[in-house]
């Protein structure tokens, strides 16, 4: 952006410089034209338009019946034909040369030329007398005017202002003298007789009062001092006061006849005054054209030297900023590309790194951190915000990390305390099914009472590992995936809905027991509770190239792509407390995440091919051990497909102890001594088979809490036969599952934040 601040301007000077110089040469070559077009073109248009003006009266007044030598009027017609050639020619060149002028200027030049190709025309019906004398005026009346409009469209200087100005007066001069001219003519056409049509009096009327106010208006208050002392002189002589006295008279003084108008005795010295004053107004029209071309030579001149002088001045400009802005900008961007390097330095490398050791409680090298310097310039306090920014942030996550090791402290003591409390509740209910177990109805309560304290240890649990803590392990020994199974199906409470297949010759080592247990535990509890209450979840395990699998697979509704996406980010980023407030009431997936980094496990969540959700979890293979042979209380190896129901019996009450976190200002909470269940105490000690003098752990036997009449080998599961329903039941059924379904996913919209 500074490369650009700093081109940008200069390209913008520059091409206003040149714009600026580009206009200046064209107006200058604009007036070069002109002076150009007025010495090849101006000069012969006032000859011709003079020449023109006279045969016109010689023309009238031959016509009116006043004596016209045939000589005179010879000559006079060819000094006219004279000038029409020179103008013919000069006006020719000028468009071969391409003279920049207006395409109307050029029109006019040719209307001027058209109008001269009439000339012999005219010339003969006037010597014939064939039509009107207004017919033969007009004719020399409109190609005058042509030259008139040719001359004003052709000099009128419309780029520059002050040559514009001097224009007009030009212009107008010639204008008024045409006027003149026409009250010439006009009186000409009166002859010896003195008497004009009314028309023709009334076009003398009309030259009376248009030149007298160009004089008034457009030329005298623009006329310089020399010129004014000329036209004061024209003025004030004899032959003009006579023209003024005749003009007068004239309005004065006419009679109006029945063909026409009488015309005063004092129009007889129209002649000799015009004659007079006529080259005095030729020579100030003249030289105001003078004037104007000469101030147009020297405005062009004055042009082409500020040309130079701009392009000179701007260019030594431009070098000059040009230099100071390249090294200013090269300045600037070596301490900005420090500062760059060092900012993302600081937030990819130094703030992760501060950040994660206060996570971790360590201490923070002060060192390692920016520091604001005190400087005085942009950069240099840039770099000090950006520092007391980052000392801001330090701060912020010392204290966050501060309060969440205090608050993980004091979350893992309330659930190790409350996991005690339900361990005890465990062990009186067990006491309870053992005395009590004769009576079948209130052994079932018990039952149903010992299935929601486990889950109420579970999610006692759950707090605890999302609090930081640990859930310690009572196992000692490998357990088969089959039990593990098992174990796990025993934590949830509509197990009776969940089918096993496993594997007896791999065991898992003791010390993760409890966490994958736990693991396999919520995603089986979300998979009975999401799908219709009459169908099965299956669960399966087995031997993959990385360890082992285990699937969970239910029939729930249908779950779109962009959920299983937002459930599998759950599962593998660990969320902040404010995330977990938002979700306190779908906190599984979070556990299960926690879990599976713990055991570097992955889980993934999939559409099934039955339509309802498939969770997938990839236990490594260093938890792993090889089945000894020794067999639980599980199946034996031939029972690998679908387990018989049977009751399921959780597994060991382990106490749950806080975590001590890094905080020293809050001191952990004592965990109470663990309470063996009486099944625990009452279960015979068995060695195994490496050790066999060393006893092992006391394990729950299934059925020791029943009386004797509920005890021995249950009866065989009766076999299946083909079903025999009827269309009407089976769409029973199917409706039953629909309704299930859409309750369900009810409550999952309601579930949602």
């Amino acid at each position: 952006m500074l490369v650009w601040l700093a081109v940008v301007p200069t390209v913008a000077m520059g091409a206003q410089v040149a714009v600026t110089a580009q206009r200046l040469l064209a107006q200058s070559e604009h007036l070069r034209a002109d002076l150009e077009a007025g010495e090849r073109v101006g000069v012969p248009l006032v000859e011709l338009m003079a020449e023109l003006q006279a045969e016109r009266a010689m023309t009238a007044a031959r016509w009116a019946g006043t004596p016209v030598a045939d000589d005179d009027l010879r000559d006079q017609r060819a000094a006219t034909d004279r000038a029409a050639a020179q103008f013919r020619r000069l006006s020719g060149s000028s468009s071969d040369d391409g003279a920049q002028h207006s395409g109307q200027f050029h029109g006019h030049l040719d209307e001027v030329g058209d109008g001269l190709d009439r000339l012999t025309a005219y010339r003969k019906r006037a010597d014939a007398h064939s039509g009107s004398a207004e017919q033969a005026v007009g004719y020399y009346t409109g190609v005058i005017g042509d030259i008139i409009r040719a001359y004003q469209d052709g000099f009128s200087h419309g780029e520059d202002a002050e040559l514009a100005q001097e224009s007009r007066p030009a212009i107008a001069l010639f204008s008024a003298a045409e006027m003149v001219a026409r009250e010439d003519t006009a009186l000409a056409l009166a002859g010896p007789s003195r008497e004009l049509a009314p028309t023709a009096f009334s076009e003398f009327l009309d030259a009376i009062g248009a030149h007298r106010y160009l004089y008034d208006t457009w030329i005298v208050p623009y006329l310089s001092p020399a010129e004014q002392d000329s036209y004061d002189k024209l003025t004030g002589s004899d032959a003009w006061q006579t023209k003024f006295r005749i003009e007068n008279a004239v309005v004065a003084n006419h009679k109006d006849t029945a063909t026409g108008v009488k015309l005063p005795v004092d129009v007889g010295d129209w002649r000799a005054a015009h004659g007079t004053f006529a080259p005095q107004l030729a020579a100030l029209n003249a030289e105001r054209s003078r004037t104007v071309l000469a101030h147009a030579e020297a405005k062009a001149t004055q042009l082409e030297t500020e040309v130079y002088w701009l392009v000179g001045a701007s260019s030594g400009a431009l070098l000059v900023v040009t230099v100071v802005v390249f090294l200013t900008t090269r300045s600037v961007l070596r301490r900005l590309r420090r500062l760059h390097t060092r900012t993302v330095a600081i937030a990819e490398e130094t703030l992760p790194e501060v950040v994660s050791r206060l996570q971790r409680g360590q201490a923070v090298d002060a060192e390692a951190l920016p520091a604001v310097r005190g400087h005085e310039d942009e950069v240099g306090r840039i770099s000090d915000a950006f520092a007391q920014v980052v000392a801001v942030s330090v701060d912020g996550h010392r204290q966050l990390a501060a309060e969440r090791h205090g608050f993980g402290l004091f979350a893992s003591g309330i659930a190790a305390r409350t996991g005690n409390l339900v361990s005890r509740q465990l062990s009186l209910t067990e006491d309870l099914q053992e005395t009590f177990g004769h009576d079948e109805a209130l052994l079932a309560q018990l039952m149903r009472s010992d299935q929601l304290t486990v889950g109420m240890r579970r999610q006692t649990e759950n707090l605890l590992i999302l609090a930081g803590g640990e859930v310690p392990d009572p196992h000692t020994e490998p357990m088969r995936v089959a039990d593990l199974l098992r174990e796990a199906a025993a934590e949830v409470e509509d197990f009776r809905r969940i089918e096993r297949q496993a594997l007896d010759e791999v065991s898992v080592q003791p010390h993760v027991i409890s966490q994958i247990s736990h693991l396999l535990a919520e995603l089986l509890d979300n998979a009975t509770r999401f799908s219709p209450p009459r169908s099965k979840v299956v669960v399966r395990a087995e031997l993959v190239a990385e360890g082992i699998s285990v699937e969970i697979e239910d029939r729930g509704p249908r779950v779109a792509a962009a959920g299983y996406e937002e459930m599998n980010r759950r599962l593998h980023s660990a969320p902040p407390y404010s995330v977990l407030a938002e979700n306190a009431h779908r906190l599984g997936l979070f556990v299960v995440g926690h879990l599976a980094d713990q055991l570097q496990a992955r889980v993934t969540l999939r559409r099934s091919v039955y339509g309802g959700t498939a969770a997938v979890v990839i236990l490594p293979s260093e938890v792993l051990v090889p089945t000894d042979g020794k067999r639980g209380p599980g199946p034996g190896p031939a029972e690998r497909g679908p387990e018989p129901e049977r009751e399921p019996v959780p597994k060991p009450a382990p106490v749950l102890t806080p975590v001590r976190a890094p905080v020293p200002e809050v001191p952990p909470v004592p965990a109470p001594m663990p309470v063996p269940r009486p099944a625990e105490r009452a279960a015979p000690a068995r060695s195994g088979p490496g050790d066999p003098t060393r006893p092992a752990l006391p394990e729950r036997v299934p059925q020791t809490h029943l009386t004797r009449q509920l005890r021995g080998p249950r009866a065989p599961e009766p076999d299946v036969g083909r079903d025999a329903a009827t269309p009407q039941e089976v769409a029973d059924a199917w409706a039953e599952y629909e309704e299930g379904t859409q309750k369900v996913e009810a409550e999952l919209r309601q579930d949602q934040p």
